[in-house]
């Protein structure tokens, strides 16, 4: 077990998730708000999506990113705001033309996909290290995309996560650090239970787990039911944990949460219960290998 588990909160996503549970924030001021919730529940780390607040799907607008960023850093919170990259990677081949994309494709130049991250240069960001069929489509991140966005993270002082979806994305990433591109101690997030990745099962965080490099640090998240197994076992063998309504919807069988709030309190319950304790911000600044709190 890690000496103290830091939880990351991952607060909206890009699903089309807000027509399922009333909860899942959408505008910049829900979202800024729901990190708050988050932080008050013992949270460390917020990962941030935005959404279109008229429609509620995904977004890639740097103005909303800038204004949910904005909101926070006006008040005395203390969190790693953890900015994601992962939009702009869908492809969805056509039926006449596999070569042509599919309405649903969202495939854009890496220099889009981190202009928010430069502009407002957040403590962490994700790396989605990973080109999978995710669902009905292709998450697609080639290796070549993925230096040019891990090169420009880089040079923006941004820690980036290395999210991770399967072994030969760990093996990939591990590439990328032996590159000299990912600076100081990596930090991976073993992602587990997405269509069609490395299941939800402690076979597959451990054997993911087993070929990190030596050192690194590591967060696992699990999908809806899963979630809070994953935050036990990743706490358990030396890890950190994601929850949040990107990734749940529920806080029990047939019980939608009431918000992120309340599954970073089940996470917090589930640590102690097993003899663990809960990073708080600076903490995990520390065990990150992030520079203090100016």
């Amino acid at each position: 077990m890690a000496t103290k588990t830091v939880i990351t909160c991952a607060l909206t996503g890009g699903a089309d998730s807000a027509d399922m549970n009333p909860a899942v924030p959408v505008t910049p001021e829900q979202i800024a708000k729901s990190a708050l919730d988050a932080e008050a529940a013992g949270a460390s780390i917020v990962h941030i999506h935005v959404r279109d607040p008229e429609t509620g799907k995904a977004s890639m607008d740097p103005a909303l990113y800038r204004e949910v960023v904005a909101r926070l850093r006006d008040t005395d919170t203390k969190l790693i705001i953890n900015l994601t990259t992962g939009p702009g990677a869908n492809f969805i081949p056509g039926d006449e033309d596999p070569i042509v994309a599919a309405p649903g494709s969202t495939l854009r130049r890496p220099e889009e996909r981190t202009a928010h991250v430069e502009e407002l240069r957040p403590e962490i960001c994700s790396l989605d290290v990973a080109t999978l069929n995710f669902g009905p489509r292709v998450f697609m991140n080639t290796p070549d995309h993925l230096r040019i966005m891990a090169q420009r993270i880089k040079d923006a002082g941004v820690k980036p996560e290395l999210e991770v979806f399967d072994t030969g994305h760990v093996r990939l990433a591990n590439q990328l650090v032996s590159e000299g591109l990912i600076e100081g101690t990596p930090v991976y997030q073993l992602c587990l239970g997405i269509s069609w990745g490395a299941g939800s099962t402690p076979e597959s965080l451990l054997h993911m787990r087993s070929l990190l490099p030596e050192g690194a640090n590591w967060s696992a998240f699990g999908i809806s039911r899963q979630q809070m197994p994953i935050v036990a076992l990743a706490s358990m063998v030396g890890g950190h944990c994601r929850v949040g309504l990107e990734d749940n919807l529920y806080i029990s069988r047939g019980e939608l949460a009431s918000g992120n709030g309340q599954l970073v309190e089940r996470a917090v319950q589930v640590i102690h219960s097993i003899g663990g304790d809960v990073a708080t911000p600076d903490e995990a600044r520390e065990i990150f290998g992030l520079a203090p709190r100016a």
